[in-house]
């Protein structure tokens, strides 16, 4: 089996929260989903997980911090394309997300940053490939 990563957030409503990363491309599994989860596939290897909060809360004892307001991760995804970028963070806006910053733009890199409804921060990012390979210019 290959090596997988499984995102688990908490949320505050999982029906809107499902809507919202469907309308930024995520896909919904229903093997893996219910009235407390839903499971979304952003690829083969990367799932993130919506839980509500009160079912969250069942898998730790810590404090389920308020994302709106308490950075708990931000979280990058790669692109082929910086129009891919400018796409997703169009979609995230549309669908109720928030702009976190103007586009950036270093020449090797482009990114762009945005909050979910909950406040989870996703950084959507295009590299160019030379860059991958041969390191950022100096």
């Amino acid at each position: 089996m290959p090596k997988m990563i499984f995102l688990n957030l908490p949320v505050a409503d999982v029906a809107a929260s499902t809507a919202f990363y469907e309308a930024i491309g995520f896909v919904r599994d229903a093997r893996f989903s219910n009235e407390q989860a839903s499971s979304m596939v952003w690829s083969d290897a990367i799932y993130v997980m919506l839980l509500a909060k009160p079912f969250f809360a069942t898998f730790t004892e810590k404090t389920i911090v308020d994302a709106a307001t308490n950075s708990t991760g931000h979280y990058a995804l790669s692109f082929d394309s910086r129009d891919a970028v400018d796409a997703i963070t169009r979609a995230a806006i549309e669908a109720g997300g928030r702009e976190l910053h103007e586009a950036q733009d270093l020449g090797f890199m482009y990114s762009r940053a945005f909050d979910d409804l909950d406040g989870h921060g996703f950084g959507p990012f295009w590299m160019n490939p030379a860059a991958v390979e041969e390191g950022p210019p100096s």
